[in-house]
């Protein structure tokens, strides 16, 4: 009988139990406060600092994917989970915005150059080098005179994403040569986030110099990874800024169409001026003459070709968060 008892008691209670509505949690979640000057200035140099680990691990996922909601105060919580994607195209936008808030067409080729400079020191035969961020270490070398303002343009919008979510140098250079581009008159570039950050410079000595010829250039090119072809897309870069090749704020097919003209031959005025003389060496090599020639006549063709090997160039040396 005891036994019996027990029983019956124990489906009753459980019984009553099972209409006892769950409790309702409410969560409220506050944006981010906002960052003071120093630790702006940490965020900006040093996102790392901020975030407490520069590479994700499987717990650093986990904390990332339960602190997301926190990170992004827009998306609702409970229900269903965010998709990654959906965080990383919110990332793309935001940080655009952020960019173009900051940016101007006279500041187009100086944040252009930075990429070049920073993703210009990838060698491929050790994977060395490349789109890391390590310019940042790199200003007072000679080559990269002139590179501080554009970096600081960057850097204002850099603290305002880091506001919200960290991101590292190297992506925000990477999406700022892209703007320029397009800000200028140029191709759409997509670009994918996650790259991580160097915390020591790049070796001297891996720019390509102004000063080479033809063959120089294909073969330092060739070590990094790029064709003759992409070398000379690339080049076309040097339509923005104030190197003579056509408006200097406006990105299209204007440098192709000069190097055919050769005005540096002429002694008037300052047409001699015009370019580097590794620009002037690209005409005259037959391979790299067939590209300039394809260019100057369809620049559709050249804001495709260009588009392309800028993601490459971006994605040269990269090393990528985990997940």
């Amino acid at each position: 009988m005891t036994s019996t008892g027990c029983s019956t008691s124990v489906v009753t209670c459980a019984a009553s139990l099972a209409q006892i509505p769950p409790p309702t949690v409410r969560i409220r979640v506050h944006p981010p406060p906002a960052l003071s000057d120093s630790t702006a200035t940490i965020a900006a140099n040093r996102p790392d600092k901020i975030c407490g680990c520069r590479s994700y691990g499987r717990r650093g996922l986990f904390l990332m994917s339960t602190t997301l909601p926190i990170l992004f105060p827009t998306h609702e919580l409970g229900g269903h989970s965010v998709k990654a994607k959906e965080l990383v195209a919110n990332d793309f936008q935001f940080i655009k915005e952020e960019i173009r808030k900051v940016l101007s067409k006279t500041k187009a080729a100086g944040v252009l150059r930075l990429v070049f400079h920073d993703a210009g020191t990838f060698e491929s035969a050790d994977s060395s080098g490349g789109m890391n961020g390590s310019i940042v270490y790199e200003l007072e070398r000679p080559e990269n005179m002139g590179l501080k303002r554009s970096l600081k343009v960057l850097e204002k919008a850099k603290i305002v994403v880091d506001a919200r979510q960290s991101v590292s140098w190297a992506d925000m250079i990477s999406m700022g040569g892209a703007e320029a581009v397009s800000l200028c008159g140029g191709p759409n570039i997509p670009i994918q986030l996650g790259r991580l950050d160097s915390v020591i410079p790049d070796p001297e000595g891996k720019l390509p110099e102004e000063t080479l010829d033809a063959y120089g250039l294909k073969h330092g090119f060739k070590r990094k990874g790029f064709s003759t072809q992409e070398l000379v897309a690339l080049s076309g870069a040097h339509t923005l800024g104030s190197k003579g090749f056509g408006n200097p704020t406006v990105f299209d097919n204007s440098y192709y169409k000069i190097l055919l003209e050769k005005p540096w031959l002429s002694s008037a005025g300052m047409s001699s001026m015009i370019g580097l003389p590794s620009d002037r060496a690209l005409v005259e090599d037959n391979e790299c003459l067939r590209w300039i020639t394809r260019y100057a006549d369809d620049q559709d063709a050249f804001f495709e070709d260009f588009k392309h090997a800028y993601i490459k160039l971006v994605n040269s040396g990269a090393k990528w968060k985990a997940g």
